[in-house]
């Protein structure tokens, strides 16, 4: 197997960068490769130019701000997974890191990449929608962000512009107060997931679902937010009969046809069995943190 024939460029600042990938039409970005040389190998991926951004200063940075962290487009998935302050302030996307893919991969891949790459079945960009992130999109014409929400709009489809470059990720940080969960099923470790699920939960003092967040990938076109779950168990105290309520909202939202890894009907029941270990998971964290 043998790429095709592209160029080669390494801009040395994130403006020229902008100004390469503006004037040269078909370019691509290359930090990690992880995804992208696959693609040019199996010649899935056909690029005028190959843009290669991992001399650009500042973008293999971690900040930790107050509310949010951001990783540069050139940070890997093993420096997330490496820095202990992300443990302490962000424990479920530190979780979630442990499920991408296998420890090569994740010594030269990128967050921003996996995340521009948008499968529909992968970690980062569900941990992004799940904390209502966002990334900062960079052009010639200036910058913009783009809330999760709006950006992944199908399997390996964003609504990043032609010329722009995602030169970072945000992830609010989550309630220090509250549980969290990271569920996912994948054929062997290392795959990407069958099915996943992630959840925020807070408490009120009666001990009932004060906010909630739950969020999943494999089980549809992009990550999604499971707003119709949300409604259900908020406000609840998380019985037997509020999970099974629970499972029944999501079964609506498990929409990936049947395919060489799992049917449709499997993907309900599996998401439902992580739904439930999630739910329950988060809540006791909760309670736990509530009495520490």
């Amino acid at each position: 197997m043998k790429p095709p024939v592209f160029d080669y460029l390494t801009p040395s600042s994130l403006t020229e960068a902008a100004q390469v990938i503006n004037e040269t039409p078909g370019a691509m970005i290359i930090a990690g490769g992880q995804s992208l040389i696959p693609a040019l190998n199996f010649k899935l991926a056909w690029p005028s130019a190959l843009i290669d951004i991992r001399n650009i200063p500042d973008l293999d940075t971690i900040q930790i701000d107050d509310d949010e962290i951001i990783v540069g487009a050139s940070v890997r998935h093993c420096d997330v997974e490496k820095d202990q302050r992300i443990g302490k302030r962000h424990p479920i996307m530190h979780k979630a890191m442990a499920y991408v893919a296998h420890s090569p991969i994740r010594n030269r891949g990128t967050v921003v990449g996996s995340i521009c790459h948008a499968d529909a079945a992968a970690e980062m960009p569900l941990i992004l929608v799940l904390t209502d992130g966002y990334v900062t999109a960079t052009s010639v014409d200036g910058s913009r962000t783009i809330a999760a929400r709006d950006f992944f709009k199908f399997h390996m489809t964003t609504s990043r512009h032609d010329n722009e470059i995602i030169q970072s990720a945000h992830f609010p940080i989550p309630n220090s107060m509250g549980g969290y969960s990271f569920q996912e099923f994948a054929r062997r470790s290392g795959d990407y997931a069958v099915a996943a699920i992630a959840c925020l939960m807070t408490l009120d003092n009666s001990g009932k679902i004060e906010e909630v967040k739950i969020a999943g990938c494999g089980i549809s076109h992009r990550p999604i937010r499971l707003n119709s779950v949300e409604q259900v168990v908020v406000g609840t105290t998380l019985t037997e009969n509020d999970v099974s309520q629970a499972i029944e909202a999501l079964a609506e939202s498990v929409t990936s046809p049947d395919d060489i890894h799992a049917t449709k009907k499997y993907r309900k029941y599996l998401a439902g069995k992580l739904l439930s270990k999630s739910l329950v998971e988060a809540k006791e964290r909760a309670q736990k943190r509530e009495l520490s």
